[in-house]
């Protein structure tokens, strides 16, 4: 009796030890002491920065190459808020939805080739503007302070304003269990599950005549979202010991991806709507311009010439990276 209890005793002990030893080779990667970078750890991680396009993003790009094609004059746009109206938020991760709704507006309104000013966010130009004022800011010469002109910032001709006005739960969700296994407790046992569910977000937005206020175009658009989660498992005896193995998968549409998209849905329209642009038939006219142009902006180069124009490179995957740019690798 004295022996079998010594072997069980011994068989703890190196359970033991193997998830101490375990533990410790997986915590290998962390010192208490910082090394020679000056970091106890090295992020894990190396995904590199890619475009984040929705389904419109190409509608949004031919729309403004279209545009330069036919000669329109495009509009000067400015973006006010659009806030979040919902009231969801979770008790400790926040708000639910985005906050940044508006500088995805912008975002959008840059695809499209709008000219855009800006009165999201003034406060370094009225500070600039308070310094120039009080003859504070000099342009690079001695006592030759900046001079303030007239009539020179542009002025919008529209403005965009609204807000996220839904976030539904739980619209329509369908799920289902099942758990197979013999009568015999020492026989194996499975289980396996899944659900589906179904959200939606959505969106009022408006489009106002900045001289006279009316109020020129209103859209409304939601997108619903859907989410899954799988999940298996087995329980079994096997030769004295317990073997109770479960894996499972959860998955959702991205949330603010949804509204990015519902944003640049409806800029995509209003901006038909100034263009006079009936359907997206217009896009056949444009072969070419979404792979010259991008779907990360459009803009020409700050004092450089169009041949200088950095668009298509801001969707290369390797561009800049130092570690797949073949111009920056092996560098360091």
């Amino acid at each position: 009796m004295n022996v079998l209890t010594g072997e069980k005793k011994s068989a703890r002990k190196s359970i033991f030890g193997a998830v101490i030893s375990a533990a410790f080779l997986a915590a290998g990667c962390v010192s208490p002491v910082a090394g020679p970078s000056g970091q106890y750890a090295k992020p894990i991680g190396n995904a590199p920065v890619t475009a984040n396009p929705t389904p419109y993003s190409d509608g949004l790009v031919c729309m403004g190459h279209y545009a330069r094609q036919s000669g329109y004059r495009a509009p000067r746009i400015a973006v006010g808020r659009i806030l979040d109206y919902t009231g969801k938020a979770d008790l400790e991760g926040g708000r639910r939805v985005t906050q940044g709704a508006s500088l995805m507006a912008i975002s959008a309104f840059a695809k499209s080739g709008a000219r855009l000013v800006e009165r999201f966010d003034t406060s370094v130009s009225e500070l600039e503007l308070k310094y120039a004022n009080n003859k504070l800011i000099g342009d690079e010469q001695p006592d030759n302070f900046r001079k303030i002109t007239a009539g020179s910032i542009p002025g919008s001709d529209f403005y965009l304003v609204g807000g996220i006005t839904e976030l539904n739960y739980n619209i329509r969700s369908v799920g289902a269990e099942a758990f197979v296994g013999d009568t015999d407790a020492m026989d194996p046992k499975g289980s396996f599950g899944g659900k589906l569910y179904v959200i939606n977000v959505g969106l009022d937005l408006r489009l106002v005549d900045t001289e006279t206020l009316e109020v020129v175009d209103v859209i409304s658009y939601q997108k619903q979202i859907i989410g899954r989660e799988v999940s298996l498992g087995i329980f079994d005896f096997a030769n004295g010991n317990v073997f109770d193995v479960g894996v499972g998968g959860r998955a959702q549409e991205p949330i603010q991806l949804a509204v990015r998209s519902v944003i640049e849905r409806a800029v995509l329209e209003m901006m038909a709507n100034l263009y006079a642009v009936p359907s997206s038939q217009i896009c056949d006219a444009t072969v070419g311009a979404i792979s010259t142009n991008g779907t990360t902006g459009d803009f020409e180069p700050f004092g450089g010439s169009l041949e200088d124009y950095n668009g298509p490179s801001r969707e290369q995957v390797a561009a800049w990276h130092d570690k797949r740019d073949p111009n920056l690798r092996g560098r360091n």
